[in-house]
């Protein structure tokens, strides 16, 4: 894996929980904003996702498995938009913080899948 595309994916995923949850703090639900920033994390899981499959094919395998690696990469790949679906259905500040609590998740994913690759 790319351990810079990995870090970036989790500080980004990091700043979004910490601007949902400052938002939550401020009683506010999601925003147009904070799909822009659901956007660019999804986008960063995303490549991250190709990254890895073009990894596999190409031969590579990771230290602890490829059927779990796989299953924490799509995991990252949709965590981040199902927190999104989830804070549409909740117009409160818990969709707010429902989105944070996604960016953590995905920051935890990938320190994670840095692990199963074998960092």
């Amino acid at each position: 894996m790319l351990d810079a595309l990995t870090v970036a994916t989790a500080v980004a995923a990091l700043a979004l929980a910490a601007w949902c949850g400052w938002a939550a703090h401020r009683d506010q639900p999601t925003k147009d904003w904070h799909f822009i920033g659901m956007a660019v994390v999804t986008l960063l899981a995303a490549v991250q996702l190709v990254v890895g499959i073009v990894q596999l094919t190409r031969g590579e395998k990771p230290g602890q498995g490829t059927t779990i690696f796989v299953a924490y990469l799509l995991g990252a790949f949709a965590c981040i938009p199902a927190a999104g679906f989830m804070s549409l259905a909740e117009r409160t500040r818990w969709g707010s913080i429902t989105v944070a609590a996604g960016g953590v998740v995905l920051a935890v994913l990938e320190v994670r899948l840095y692990d199963i690759w074998g960092g």
